[in-house]
């Protein structure tokens, strides 16, 4: 059970940041920048609950699926943190990272997806 701390961490972590969302800063940010946190929320939510899918199969199949779960955490942190930051600063610089936590989602899956093919 220690294993799922993670994933239900960060899941408790993006319901306190979608509540922050909804309620802190929707009247002092643009509505774009509250789309880009909102978008950001969301693919927290999906891929912290992916997260705990990859224990779930590891529990399942006795396989470690280690560098998944790693691009699942870096995507979580590269692209939403990206969002989070970009929404409430402005600043560009954390919208040029998105698409590289974009990228380790993609990679995180498609390696999963391998390694479920081979085994």
């Amino acid at each position: 059970m220690r294993k799922f701390f993670l994933p239900c961490s960060l899941l408790a972590l993006a319901v306190i940041l979608g509540a922050f969302g909804a309620h802190g800063i929707e009247n002092s940010v643009s509505a774009k920048a509250l789309a880009t946190y909102k978008t950001g929320n969301f693919y927290h939510f999906i891929h912290a609950l992916g997260f705990g899918f990859i224990l779930l199969l590891e529990d399942k199949f006795q396989f470690n699926f280690k560098l998944p779960k790693i691009l699942l955490i870096a995507g979580i942190t590269i692209f939403s943190g990206g969002c989070y930051l970009y929404a409430l600063t402005g600043l560009k610089m954390f919208a040029m990272i998105v698409p590289l936590g974009g990228l380790s989602f993609v990679a995180s899956w498609l390696l999963l997806s391998l390694k479920c093919l081979k085994s």
